[in-house]
């Protein structure tokens, strides 16, 4: 069985907090002047299958070269302001092949994402989209 994981949020002033999770080196600014919650779990999401499409494409050997994952969401009128509806779309570089991508998302999606899980469960949409560019733009 697995440790449960801990954190905490302190109250650091006015409608500004500070989360941490134990052990980790990091800690997040929640609130005004910081990311709201709902917007996190957004970037959770992404973050979440971002990694996994990095390393199911390493392990298929896939000559991945870049990944960016921008994320939408849609939340209901009512509360719990939940989101309904959201969208991930997957900016892949490399010489990629798409078969291999597309197959890297699904299993991201459908097996290995908690994150994604965790949102679909609360009975919100997930689709997706992603685009092959075979190097990141220099700006």
């Amino acid at each position: 069985m697995s440790e449960p994981v801990r954190g905490k949020v302190e109250w650091f002033k006015d409608y500004q907090f500070i989360g941490r999770i134990a052990d980790d080196k990091c800690s997040v600014i929640l609130g005004e002047g910081g990311i709201s919650p709902m917007k996190l779990l957004l970037l959770s999401v992404a973050g979440c299958t971002a990694y996994d499409v990095v390393m199911i494409l390493q392990k298929m050997r896939e000559p991945i070269e870049g990944l960016e994952v921008e994320i939408s969401g849609e939340r209901r009128e009512e509360h719990p302001r939940i989101y309904k509806k959201v969208h991930l779309h997957y900016r892949v570089y490399g010489n990629v092949k798409e078969e291999k991508v597309k197959r890297a998302i699904e299993l991201s999606q459908d097996k290995y994402c908690s994150a994604s899980a965790h949102v679909k469960l609360s009975g919100a949409e997930l689709t997706y989209s992603f685009e092959i560019l075979p190097e990141k733009g220099r700006d």
